[in-house]
């Protein structure tokens, strides 16, 4: 029993001086952790963390320590942290205890050296990354630039052989240049020939015809003279002997007003034109470019297929239609003159002039044997629109935008008449065929016809709305048709001044020009909306016809009526056909 006692005792004794051992050593271990902390206390004040850390911690302790506190926090071991935070300060730190317990239990993440080795390794591992994509990168880009190295060594070689054959077509370019200028002379000396061979066939033709008009004319002239003999030698007993005496003094080179009558038209006394084209019959049978400037007006030769154009280009042009069978125009003369655009022309009745109106407010006449111009008829004060011969071709009427309109005697070069009555310009004048009434209208949206030996107005029509642009004779001389600004076409009986006989409405575009056929039972019409109307005079049935691409500026039938020709601002000459024949 003692014996037990005694052991028991032993053990008690023991486990007291062990635990006054660990008293000890927990103590000498403080005391050599204060005495560690004070050593090491100037070195952490000499530390200069970095700003982040300081802004949250102002002192940090030994790395140890910290790895000790994140560990425990991420086991979740918070009592534990706090024992140790507690013996941790409790002696050296007691006053720093506190505030950076605080400042710990409010932070999430408490920095230390393992993490932040984790950290740089990381941002390690993302270099090197980044450093295999750059050297991807590299070794791609290389490639390309050893690639584009042979591109561009192949396309300068291309370059160098394309600019060597450059410099040999140069060369060579110069050289068929000097060859063809060597050729220009012999080429400009055949063009001459030709030119003047195309002049001397049409002169030749030409002259056959005068000649034969004249000799025509004579026969008739003797004729008449043998019948106004017999009839003088009739009434040569009552007459009076004592010689004629004249009241009016005029010039010794002025030209006497033939005696003519509607009648006088040979091609109405023969009856001819019994067939007419219907209008909705015609249709495009070929084009060409006569001019690159707007075409202001045509006229047909008195006997040939050949066109006459006037131009804004300042110069006129004589065509052939269809030469040799083929469907072209081949130009045969051609003049310049005129200091500003070209408004009107006109053949001479037997075909070996041209009259031109301008906006130089002239009127000249042009010889085509002569190749020029043989004389020019200065007086009106503003543009002049139009001209129409007499059929004798002895007279030439003129209109002006001056509000008047002039009679020319060409033999003694002057003005015979000047027939004033219109209150604004007058845009257009007409003769009618074998007489001597002569037709203008003007803008101020009336029609006058003139006998033009006596110079006085004789009929006057009323009726249009807007400024009348052009007015025609019908070939019997019966009906008038009149266009105006509105696209208006109006019939007039001559008969009946006043009357109205139709009306065709192509408005609201304007109507610039009309023209008969031969057979007068059709009527064309140039229209502003690049349209040519083609009119039936008995029934007003119109037709239209497109085909150009501008505005409409002339119209006119051929010598048979089979066939419309036109012309416009876009410079081309269209020539219609018609298909059929109708009684």
């Amino acid at each position: 029993m003692s014996a037990g006692r005694k052991e028991r005792a032993e053990e008690e004794r023991k486990e007291v001086s062990s635990e006054e051992e660990e008293e000890e050593e927990r103590a000498a271990e403080e005391e050599d952790f204060e005495e560690a902390m004070r050593e090491a206390a100037p070195s952490i004040a000499s530390r200069t963390p970095a700003p982040s850390r300081r802004q949250m911690f102002p002192d940090i302790p030994e790395a140890v320590d910290d790895f000790l506190r994140n560990f425990l926090r991420r086991a979740g071991l918070r009592r534990t942290l706090n024992v140790f935070e507690v013996e941790w300060y409790g002696s050296a730190q007691k006053l720093l205890a506190e505030p950076l317990r605080t400042a710990w239990t409010a932070a999430s993440f408490i920095p230390d050296a393992l993490t932040h080795r984790q950290l740089l390794r990381r941002e390690l591992e993302t270099v090197r990354r980044e450093t295999d994509l750059l050297r991807q990168d590299v070794l791609s880009a290389g490639e390309s630039l050893g690639r584009m190295q042979r591109e561009r060594d192949f396309h300068r070689l291309q370059y160098r052989r394309v600019a060597a054959e450059k410099n040999r077509m140069i060369e060579d370019f110069k050289r068929l240049r000097r060859h063809l200028e060597s050729y220009e002379p012999a080429l400009r000396q055949l063009e001459d020939k030709y030119q003047a061979a195309l002049r001397q066939n049409m002169l030749i033709s030409l002259e056959k015809d005068r000649v034969q008009n004249a000799t025509d004319a004579r026969l008739n002239e003797d004729k008449s003279n043998i019948q106004r003999d017999s009839s003088i030698n009739k009434r040569s007993d009552s007459a009076d002997k004592s010689p004629a005496k004249t009241t009016m003094t005029r010039h010794p080179e002025d030209t006497e007003f033939p005696v003519c009558s509607r009648l006088g038209n040979p091609r109405l006394a023969q009856g001819t034109f019994q067939k007419w084209k219907s209008p909705s019959s015609f249709s495009m049978d070929y084009s060409f470019r006569a001019h690159k400037l707007p075409i202001s007006c045509i006229d047909l030769h008195p006997r040939k297929r050949i066109l006459a154009t006037a131009s804004d280009d300042r110069s006129w042009r004589l065509w052939e239609l269809q030469p040799n069978g083929e469907k072209v125009g081949q130009m045969v003369l051609t003049g310049e003159g005129h200091s500003d655009w070209l408004s009107g022309c006109s053949f001479h009745p037997d075909g070996s002039k041209l009259a031109t109106t301008s906006g130089d407010s002239t009127v000249r006449l042009w010889d085509f044997s002569r190749g020029c111009c043989v004389l020019s008829l200065p007086g009106h004060g503003q543009p002049t629109w139009g001209c129409s011969f007499h059929s004798s071709g002895h007279f030439l009427a003129s209109c002006s935008a001056d509000r008047t309109a002039k009679l020319w005697d060409l033999n003694s070069q002057r003005c015979r008449l000047t027939l004033r009555r219109h209150t604004a310009s007058v845009n257009s004048i007409h003769f009618l065929p074998f007489s001597n009434l002569l037709l203008t209208c003007s803008a101020d949206k009336t029609l006058a016809m003139w006998d033009a030996r006596l110079g006085v107005c004789t009929t006057s029509f009323q009726g249009h709305q807007h400024p009348c642009n052009h007015a025609a004779f019908s070939p019997a001389g019966d009906v008038v048709a009149s266009c105006d600004s509105r696209g208006i076409v109006n019939l007039w009986d001559v008969r009946k001044p006043g009357l109205v006989m139709a009306t065709v409405d192509g408005g609201p575009q304007a109507a610039n020009q009309v023209d008969f056929s031969p057979s007068g039972k059709t009527l064309a019409v140039a229209s502003d909306d690049s349209l040519v109307r083609v009119v039936e005079v008995d029934s007003g049935v119109a037709s239209s016809l497109s085909g150009h691409g501008d505005a409409m500026q002339s119209v006119i039938f051929d010598h048979e009526g089979e066939t419309v020709m036109s012309a416009g601002s876009d410079g081309m000459i269209n020539v219609w056909a018609g298909k059929e024949k109708v009684k």
